[in-house]
């Protein structure tokens, strides 16, 4: 269902229909709107605060300070999208996908529409290579296969990916807005949108609302010179951030195949890392550090997901599956080791 990424299945008598009692019990799946009303406020003066700064600022070089902070902001109201789209917010459609259209399309320059299509995928079959969009051979690939079948520069590319990780993340904003362009207006050679979508004009006016007033400020701010690098600091390190927040999540885990045939839970736990951390990483990943309770429950509010990590690693331990959590830094540590491995067929 295009719309909100769809909710788990609960099969009676199943492993997950036992954790889903226990956490439904707690309470855990019940909306915070009083949390969610004053997460909103406080991003959305963050962002706009972003924005008067730039206005205030004017013709200064000091406009690249700005822009890393915008940046930070930018990522935070993407988080805020990335929530409407599983409904943590609001229970009903009509809520997520406002909020959703307004912090994605309008805001970020982010086709809300596309992100969710993506993203059920991904929750449907998490790094499964053939069904999983995020882990697709693209610019950088995960498995053996996809690295031996490259050519030309993409072969260069897939020797060296681990150590061009982070600088390639400098590029993710500019892909992402591309991405969110083509999915609107591609259409495959029979007339057919290559992507659903359900509100493709109100998404296409949203994008260029956000193109239109982007680039309208800057240019009434500052000169094109600063305008061009301003956006060129933004734009890449918001790029780098959102890379930064999901790579942690799933690369350098498990990639099973459809002969494995795992059932919901260990689908989703066993190709999902937690990063440990406080209330700062929480706010820095947007929750998205306790991917083995979002994968599980998606639209349980995000400032309950910390609440659930006990009573999902305890449940783990009760069925003998393998709980994984660590540290950010080993997080990323892993996930380049596994990039490097894959590579290494290449370099032989």
């Amino acid at each position: 269902m295009l719309g909100a990424v769809a909710d788990p299945p609960v099969r009676r008598g199943s492993d997950y229909a036992e954790l889903s009692r226990r956490i439904s019990r707690a309470g855990l799946l019940d909306r915070r709107p009083g949390w969610y009303a004053v997460r909103i406020a406080l991003t959305l003066g963050a962002f706009l605060a972003g924005w008067a700064a730039v206005v205030l600022v004017g013709d200064s070089w000091a406009q690249l300070l700005v822009a890393a902070g915008l940046a930070v902001a930018t990522t935070q109201v993407a988080f805020l999208g990335h929530d409407a789209g599983h409904r943590q917010m609001f229970r009903r459609r009509g809520p997520s996908e406002l909020v959703g259209l307004l912090a994605g399309n309008l805001a970020v320059g982010l086709s809300y529409g596309w992100w969710v299509d993506k993203h059920n995928r991904h929750h449907a079959n998490p790094n499964h290579e053939d069904e999983d969009p995020d882990v697709g051979a693209g610019a950088l690939v995960w498995t053996y296969e996809q690295a031996v079948a490259t050519r030309g520069f993409g072969r260069w590319l897939a020797r060296r990916q681990a150590w061009l990780f982070f600088p390639m993340l400098l590029l993710e904003g500019l892909n992402l807005h591309v991405a969110s362009v083509r999915a609107v207006v591609g259409r495959e050679p029979d007339g057919r949108y290559r992507t659903p979508m359900r509100h493709r004009g109100v998404e296409a006016l949203l994008l260029g609302a956000h193109t239109a007033g982007y680039l309208g400020v800057l240019l009434l701010a500052m000169s094109p010179a600063k305008a061009l690098l301003f956006v060129a600091v933004h734009q890449g390190l918001w790029g780098l951030y959102m890379g930064c927040s999901f790579a942690p999540n799933h690369k350098g885990m498990p990639m099973p195949t459809a002969a494995e045939r795992l059932d919901f839970l260990r689908k989703q736990v066993l190709t999902s890392r937690n990063v440990r951390g406080g209330r700062f990483v929480d706010l820095a990943l947007g929750g998205l550090n306790y991917q083995i309770e979002h994968h599980l429950f998606p639209n349980m509010p995000r400032a309950n997901l910390r609440r659930a990590v006990p009573i999902v690693r305890a449940y783990c331990a009760e069925r003998g599956i393998p709980y994984a959590e660590t540290g950010l830094v080993e997080s990323y540590r892993q996930a380049l080791a596994h990039l490097h491995e894959v590579g290494r067929p290449l370099r032989g």
